[in-house]
Order: structure tokens, then C-alpha cells, then sequence
């Protein structure tokens, strides 16, 4: 076996992986040479949401630090009589200039803004954890967003995981249904991930705090087995076996297949 770490840093100018880049390497090593060089970005509204919503939760004072909120409405009681009067105060230009002012601003603060349904969204949904005694139970003491940079076996696997409690590991999801979590289990292979953080921190139990995105906002804890441990580790070993032969035979992302038994 070549040394990985020392591969990937000749190739991509990092030795490190990530739980998203092992997700990667499961499915096409074409897709895995784009995450790697940077050119394969996972964003969409609900990543996006889940980033507010979890820094929120673990983080409120950052959170305070990295968004503003757009509130449409507040804009809206700002404006002059004549536009706020108007049958579409939204299509004029005092609107526009208000809200082009309030983006320009944020910007210059380093600051995203965030429309004012999703963070009520978020908002709501922490305060349903709080009223149902989840976020006491398991998220009252621990360190938050923990960084970890570690060999695992081969490699050398680096991230964040959300909570590490006295003897334990919650990591927060967003889902559209808690009853069907167990195939996002499966399908997004956070069973990768609940692999990788019990094996760096030497934990055994390790839990999801999975929270419903519609109201009224369904909370549930998860507990992850020793079945989906063991799940998560046969994919992480796959995913390095498919790095380590990519690496090995010359890195040509377009000569990857899948081999499947159905």
C-alpha cells in the first residue's frame, strides 16, 4: 500500500480526508478528483439552513457574528409614506435602494444574510428541544464543534463533530421525517461519520439529535447501534481502499467503475 497522506498531498496540496470526500469515493473517484481539487461544492438551501440552525444551537454568539437577518417587513415600516402605500412597496425604488444599502452593509461586515422565516425556523425548532428536555439531557455539558485531525488506520481523517460529551457523541441532523431517518442513516452515510468520530475520540456511544424541518418540529434522539458502527466502518474501509487504488494506479478519475451485485 502507498503512503496516502503523502500521495494526496502531492496531488492535491492536502493529506488530509473528510468524511464528505470518503462519501465521494464510494460512488465515482471522477467526482472524488473534483471534491479534492476543490471544484465539487455541496451547497443548497437546506445545507444552508442546517448551518444556520446548528450554529445557532451550539454557537449563539457566533451566530450573532456571522448572519443578519432580512426582514422584509422591518424594510417595508422603514420606507416613506408614498412607497409604503403604494399597492407594491416591494417594486419601488426606495425598497430596492433600502435593501441594496442593508446588503452592501453586511457585506462590508462580513456578515450573510439570512431571510427572517429561517431563522424563526431555527429559533423555533431550539426551543422545542429546550420545552421537551432533549437539549438538557444531552446537550447541556460537553465541548462544541470539536476539531479533530487524525490517523485512522492509513489516513489521516479530519473534521468537526457537534457535541463531545463525558463518554459520548451527539451529532445534530435536520430531516423531513424522524421515522425515516434510519435511511438517511443509509443513503447519506452519516454511518461514515458516526464510525470516524467514535474511533478518533474512543467513544462508544454515539447519538443523533434529529429534529423534524415542518412544524410542529418533531424531536427525537437516535441512538447508533453496533450494527450501523460496523456499517460505517466496512464503508470508510471501502472508500479507502477505492483512494488507495486510484492513488496507486495513476489517478485517472474517468477509468472508475462500480462493480455491483444487486
Amino acid at each position: 500500500m502507498i503512503d496516502i497522506p503523502s500521495a494526496l498531498e502531492e496531488r492535491y496540496g492536502k493529506s488530509h480526508l473528510s468524511y464528505s470526500s470518503l462519501k465521494v469515493a464510494l460512488t465515482d473517484m471522477a467526482q472524488f478528483d473534483r471534491y479534492m481539487k476543490g471544484e465539487l461544492k455541496f451547497e443548497s438551501p437546506a445545507l444552508e439552513f442546517g448551518t444556520l440552525y446548528d450554529m445557532m444551537l451550539f454557537e449563539p454568539e457566533k451566530a450573532n457574528e456571522t448572519y443578519v437577518v432580512f426582514d422584509e417587513q422591518k424594510i417595508i415600516d422603514g420606507l416613506g409614506s408614498k412607497a409604503r402605500e403604494s399597492k407594491r412597496p416591494k417594486m419601488t425604488s426606495e425598497y430596492k435602494d433600502a435593501v441594496a444599502l442593508m446588503n452592501h452593509n453586511a457585506e462590508k461586515r462580513g456578515l450573510k444574510v439570512i431571510p427572517r422565516a429561517d431563522y424563526d425556523q431555527a429559533k423555533t425548532m431550539i426551543d422545542r428541544l429546550e420545552k421537551c428536555g432533549l437539549a438538557d439531557q444531552y446537550l447541556s455539558s460537553g465541548n462544541y464543534q470539536v476539531e479533530f485531525n487524525e490517523m485512522i488506520g492509513p489516513v489521516k481523517v479530519k473534521g468537526f463533530l457537534d457535541c463531545l460529551g463525558d463518554g459520548y457523541i451527539v451529532d445534530s441532523k435536520s430531516t423531513k421525517s424522524v421515522s425515516k431517518f434510519r435511511y438517511s442513516v443509509r443513503d447519506f452515510c452519516y454511518d461514515i461519520q458516526a464510525y470516524i468520530y467514535t474511533k478518533v475520540f474512543g467513544v462508544d456511544e454515539f447519538y443523533w439529535l434529529v429534529q423534524e424541518k415542518t412544524a410542529p418540529y418533531l424531536p427525537a434522539i437516535v441512538e447508533c447501534s453496533e450494527e450501523t458502527l460496523f456499517a460505517g466502518e466496512m464503508k470508510f474501509n471501502d472508500a479507502i481502499e477505492r483512494i488507495e487504488r486510484f492513488l496507486r494506479e495513476g489517478g485517472n478519475p474517468v477509468q472508475d467503475y462500480l462493480k455491483l451485485k444487486v
